[in-house]
């Protein structure tokens, strides 16, 4: 990989101070500007309807919000059931969760398998596939070589333009089943050339499921306990939709309203997820976890441990950054049910792996924090944790490395994408177009010679 050319460089840092003027808006008269899509009462803005998913935190009584527990529900059914009940069972759900949001019911038996079948078959990358685009440029993050192995897959689709329901759901079916093998595949490259590590590639079998299949092909020995993956499964179903106004999801859909194909959209949905302020969050909890116990000498001390916090949050510790990462969420308040569900079935893992005392510091941390943050904002909104606080806790667990938290994120929720992209695409037919108000003052063309 090319160094950066530090005299280009040192040239370009010299128009820090012409960088800094050019992109600061004075847009304090403009009250009517929703940064964020927000509205002032913390409401998302409404730009339209989904039968997919559905995420509600509040309801609004007289034009205020009333929290209430959080409840996420897939195609009107609550998605915390689905996990619950096939983690009970010993089963696999994610694959189910796939047909549900891209078909619109819970299949039949005969339906499952038929669909169990189509994905198995389309769970081989085309021939060179690997070689000429995965194997050819590694990258320092597998969220943007997954990005460029979806744009690639354009040029090996017979029809990758054709927007007709049958062809959108091919292509979804094929996505669902490729991007564990390419996010596997992508790990491996990295290690190898990127970090010196021995490189094993291990094609995934028919006869599992995705958890399963996904830890056979990113550990050396292939090996896994059915408890992890039932885990995995549990966390895959979690992620798989939240909703159309997450932030990936509206991207996905965004771009499908222009006409473009699967591929393109999906890629803006992908590179929508790996920032830190979305499906990066999980990352910056462990990374924030490892920092505070680095720093706090006696973890099991609530007031050593609030101090520290208090000095995170004034951007004294930590990344400086004043954030208390997997803490609050744009619509859920009293909880986020992901969360609560995968704190509760990672337990026992934690006590097999003698994990407990590190779950019960992150339960701390997620208290007093609530406490801290709450007492500052002054607000009586609750704040309660969100998925991410315990995702990468979980992952750490199954002793999955830290580059793969959030592809792991897309892997399960490209079945949430491709659904959005199908419904934007079948039912909607028009563009969105946003608008921005213009914060400038209008000024003359000086010609070189005089300025």
């Amino acid at each position: 990989m090319d160094a950066v050319n530090p005299v280009v460089l040192g040239y370009l840092s010299g128009f820090r101070h012409q960088i800094d003027a050019a992109y600061s808006i004075d847009d304090s008269n403009n009250v009517l500007i929703k940064h964020g899509l927000r509205n002032a009462d913390g409401t998302g803005v409404l730009i339209g309807t989904t039968g997919i998913g559905s995420v509600q935190g509040y309801v609004m009584e007289d034009g205020e919000r009333v929290p209430m527990p959080g409840k996420l529900t897939y195609r009107g059914i609550d998605a915390t059931e689905i996990a619950g009940s096939h983690f009970e069972a010993g089963t696999f759900g994610y694959e189910e969760v796939a047909y549900l949001l891209l078909l619109g019911k819970l299949p039949t038996s005969t339906e499952f398998q038929m669909f169990k079948s189509i994905l198995a078959d389309s769970c081989q990358l085309p021939m060179g596939f690997n070689e000429d685009v995965i194997f050819k440029a590694p990258s320092g993050n597998v969220m943007n070589q997954l990005a460029r192995s979806v744009l690639a897959l354009y040029a090996y689709d017979p029809t990758p333009d054709d927007l007709s329901p049958e062809n959108l759901l091919r292509q979804s079916i094929e996505l669902v089943a490729r991007f564990p093998l390419i996010v596997a595949n992508a790990y491996a490259v990295n290690r190898h050339y990127l970090n010196n590590k021995s490189l094993y590639i291990h094609n995934p079998k028919n006869s599992l499921s995705v958890a399963e299949n996904f830890l056979r092909m990113v550990r050396k020995d292939k090996s896994y306990t059915p408890e992890e993956a039932h885990l995995l499964d549990l966390m895959l179903i979690l992620h798989a939709e939240h909703g159309g106004g997450n932030n990936s999801t509206f991207v996905c859909r965004s771009t499908s309203s222009t006409g473009t194909d699967t591929y393109s959209a999906i890629a803006a949905a992908v590179a929508s997820l790996k920032g830190p302020l979305h499906g990066g969050a999980n990352a910056k909890v462990m990374l924030q976890f490892a920092d505070i116990k680095d720093h706090v000498r006696y973890l099991d001390d609530e007031d050593e441990l609030r101090a520290y916090l208090k000095r995170v949050l004034d951007g004294e510790a930590g990344d400086h950054s004043g954030k208390i990462y997997g803490l609050g969420h744009a619509v859920y308040t009293l909880s986020d049910p992901r969360a609560e569900m995968i704190k509760e079935k990672a337990r026992d893992l934690a006590a097999s792996k003698g994990r407990l005392g590190d779950l019960e510091l992150m339960e701390s941390i997620e208290r007093i924090g609530k406490e801290l943050i709450m007492e500052r904002r002054k607000s009586h909104m609750p704040l309660c944790a969100n998925v991410d606080m315990y995702s990468g806790l979980i992952y750490d667990m199954l002793g999955i490395p830290v580059e793969l938290y959030t592809p792991l994120f897309a892997i399960a929720r490209i079945a949430g994408w491709c659904a959005n992209r199908m419904e934007e695409v079948l039912t909607c037919n028009r563009i969105m177009r946003p608008a921005y108000r213009a914060a400038l003052k209008n000024q003359p063309y000086i010609p070189m010679k005089d300025r």
